[in-house]
């Protein structure tokens, strides 16, 4: 049987998992000596979602969906109450500089019950499962701008940005036929996420996985391994670019290369991140080393 402490640390991980928490839009990019328009438009669904626009001279665009629990600007995680995974700050705001002097027009936003969006589904977050529906959202607002829905398109997706992206392109796949690449950064599976943290904390696996499944399919209706992109991926066709941190204590390097595996691209490579353990460290990857980026996104924008 498991113990009290043990008990509390899986609903712990299942009430984050279910409705992960908010962080402010700390940095703008303007910080940067970036020009930039503040925009909101309707997810899919209507849940109203806040980002910014941030123009360059070229008829190349990039849409940036982030990771949990951040928002289009990165993570605070240098400041309390958010030092928990590492003590130190995500900002996209470089990665958008890159992606704006290389000459892309950059679309950033905040996901439902992130950032500056509006709650939806009663602040249920489904890691992907919901929020697919504001990926198709960022769509369906560049589409409608005059001087954007012409322009050749690509997705920087990370982590539940990640997964909303690839569950969006198997729902929807055609709102999908005009994206030219996607830089896949460090989708994630619950199932390896949990198993670590039980091995962290020395909870039997069995144990730990069947109560985090008991409890967020009792937050959110879902079971756990529904909460995963690896058969989504298999309707990804776009040339894909997947990054991620090769020893992250949070996951297993082989969530990672089933979800690469499976994607149907015939263009795709998988590049392994090495020289750290904190999942964090590769959400700056592109902010600290866009050569990739830009090189990827260079070979199919031409």
């Amino acid at each position: 049987m498991m113990d009290k402490q043990s008990e509390e640390v899986i609903r712990g991980l299942a009430d984050f998992f279910a409705k992960s928490y908010r962080t402010p839009v700390f940095r703008r990019p303007d910080e940067y000596g970036l020009e930039y328009e503040d925009v909101f438009f309707p997810s899919m669904d209507g849940v109203s979602l806040e980002g910014w626009f941030i123009p360059a001279d070229s008829d190349k665009l990039v849409i940036c969906n982030h990771f949990m629990p951040g928002n289009r600007y990165g993570y605070p995680g240098h400041l309390e109450p958010w030092k928990n995974f590492g003590g130190f700050e995500v900002n996209f705001i470089p990665q958008y500089k890159a992606l704006h002097d290389a000459g892309y027009n950059v679309l950033a936003y905040d996901l439902r019950n992130h950032g500056n969006s509006d709650d939806g589904n009663g602040r249920m977050v489904g890691i992907g499962l919901l929020e697919y529906r504001d990926v198709i959202g960022s769509l369906n607002y560049i589409n409608s701008r005059a001087g954007t829905k012409n322009m050749i398109k690509s997705l920087i997706s990370v982590c539940l940005g990640c997964n909303s992206t690839l569950v969006a392109m198997n729902k929807h796949p055609e709102y999908f036929k005009d994206i030219k690449s996607l830089l896949a950064l460090q989708p994630v599976s619950a199932r390896p996420f949990i198993e670590r943290a039980c091995e962290e904390a020395k909870i039997d696996l069995k144990e730990g996985t069947d109560l985090f499944d008991f409890e967020i399919q009792k937050r959110t209706g879902f079971h756990m391994d529904e909460l995963s992109p690896i058969e989504h991926a298999k309707a990804v066709t776009v040339p894909t670019l997947m990054v991620q941190v090769h020893h992250d204590t949070l996951t297993r390097p082989s969530d990672v290369q089933t979800i690469f595996n499976n994607l149907s691209s015939e263009e795709k490579e998988l590049f392994w991140i090495e020289g750290t353990t904190r999942r964090f460290d590769g959400y700056n990857y592109f902010s600290e080393n866009p050569a990739m980026m830009l090189e990827w996104l260079g070979k199919y924008t031409k």
